[in-house]
């Protein structure tokens, strides 16, 4: 992970009066590299589904990449930390399964949750929400989520996959041990971002030592990992270049019927609704307190419009529909992300990517190795989940692991949650004194009998 000490773009030093010219919530706070290492950061959670969708459902990859280097933009110089930009999984999912959404009914979608997102953040209503769960159960919520993506990235490095079918692990063919894409490469990249970040705490340890990783975590890893998928792109197949077409996709509205609407509420957005909330709003704003303490607390009510008006501006263009995440957030700080300079700098090269080679630029995404893939979305899983360390007693720590443990089993972030609250309101009452409350509701019905009886003395006399 980037560490500070001795970085020559930090705040007050020369590099950080240099950019005084810069908004205060993307000027470094680090390094450029580590603030590059971190734009890539939730790429292996990004490329799978965009590439899968483009593949098998005809999305828009250039329109895609185009807003979605819009909305990195916009949150990079709104919130000031490098809050990612996904696409909604739910969605995704279902658009890819035996349901197959098309792609007016995946806009209908977006449109649904982002209208239900903005409602709920201008009324206040989130807040509230964020306000009153229960820590142990947002940490439930963060753990299933983190060792999902865990459990995928394996996959990923395990198997080989088909993203024209499917954006998850799809197939039980064992990944080849050498080769571009084999399981040799995966390790070496593994291992190379492990002895490069360690596990992700630079403080961790004596003087020496604590010097001695600052160096080492000085190294881009993220991003050399990610260059080097690139190059491989054009080593494993030289001929994309002939598929390539240079000038962006012409932008259309997407025509979208009533029973587009229909059927893109009922079917995508009802099943990501619950996600959304608490994954892209409750419990980024919780992640971020943990990793930014030093900073202003996220407001739920600003994250909720965010994600609305993110999707209110593309869905109506065919862009996928997109949220934050706390995956994707804690993956870009994993690997160095720690202003907003992170995202928009990721959203410089969307936006390259978008508008010099448009819906072309899918031909060599799809010859990116999967198994680097899978290594970068393993350390996002890891980071996330780990903000589930800080449970105080047995009782939290019981009901966060009875959350995220229904969340894994049930696929279901919704269902973990109910049982979360429903377990956390079950302990509750066990802590209730009935006694002394059955005395205070009979001395409350005794103090009010003898308020009405000299109320009625006073009226008779």
């Amino acid at each position: 992970m980037a560490s500070s000490a001795g970085d020559p773009l930090l705040p007050g030093d020369d590099g950080g009066r240099r950019c005084g010219f810069l908004p205060q919530s993307v000027r470094l706070k680090t390094s450029v590299w580590s603030e590059l290492g971190g734009a890539v950061g939730d790429l292996g959670t990004y490329i799978p589904i965009v590439l899968a969708l483009s593949l098998a459902s005809h999305l828009d990859l250039g329109t895609t990449l185009i807003f979605t280097a819009l909305y990195n933009f916009a949150t990079g110089f709104l919130f000031g930390i490098p809050m990612p930009v996904q696409p909604m999984k739910s969605i995704a999912a279902v658009a890819l399964s035996s349901a197959h959404l098309t792609i007016p009914q995946i806009m209908a979608a977006g449109l649904a949750v982002g209208a239900v997102l903005i409602v709920l953040g201008a009324t206040g209503l989130m807040t509230s929400l964020y306000r009153i769960l229960p820590l142990p159960v947002v940490r439930g919520i963060q753990l299933s989520q983190g060792l999902s993506f865990a459990f995928t990235a394996v996959k990923y490095v395990r198997y080989s996959q088909d993203f024209s079918t499917s954006s998850s692990a799809s197939t039980s063919t064992p990944r080849s041990l050498l080769g571009l894409d084999g399981l040799a490469l995966a390790l070496v990249a593994l291992l190379f971002i492990i002895l490069a970040t360690g596990s992700g705490d630079d403080e961790d340890g004596d003087g020496t030592n604590r010097r001695r990783r600052r160096a080492c975590s000085r190294v881009p890893a993220a991003l050399i990992v990610f260059a080097l998928g690139m190059l491989l792109c054009f080593v494993r197949d030289p001929s994309i270049v002939q598929g390539l077409r240079f000038g962006p996709a012409p932008l259309r509205l997407v025509k979208i019927t009533w029973d587009d609407f229909k059927t893109g509420f009922w079917e995508g957005a009802v099943p990501q609704l619950p996600l959304s909330v608490l994954n892209s709003v409750i419990a980024v704003c919780k992640l971020s307190s943990d990793l930014f303490p030093d900073r202003a607390e996220l407001s739920p009510a600003r994250v909720s419009i965010s994600v609305g008006l993110m999707n209110f501006v593309g869905c109506w263009f065919g862009a996928m529909p997109c949220c934050h995440g706390a995956g994707g957030l804690a993956g870009q700080y994993r690997f160095g992300g720690r202003s907003g300079a992170s995202v928009v700098f990721l959203a410089i090269g969307k936006l390259l990517l978008g508008v010099v080679f448009g819906n072309s630029i899918v031909t060599i995404i799809g010859q990116f190795p999967i198994g680097i893939l899978g290594v970068m979305l393993l350390f996002s899983g890891i980071e996330l989940a780990m903000a589930s360390r800080d449970m105080g007693t047995k009782e939290e720590s019981f009901v966060m692991l009875v959350c995220a443990g229904v969340s894994l089993t049930g696929s279901s972030a919704a269902l973990g949650f109910i049982s979360g609250i429903l377990l956390y309101l079950l302990l509750r009452l066990r802590d209730v004194d009935y006694k002394g409350l059955v005395a205070r509701l009979g001395a409350g019905r005794r103090r009010s009998a003898t308020i009405a009886r000299e109320d009625g003395d006073g009226d008779a006399s």
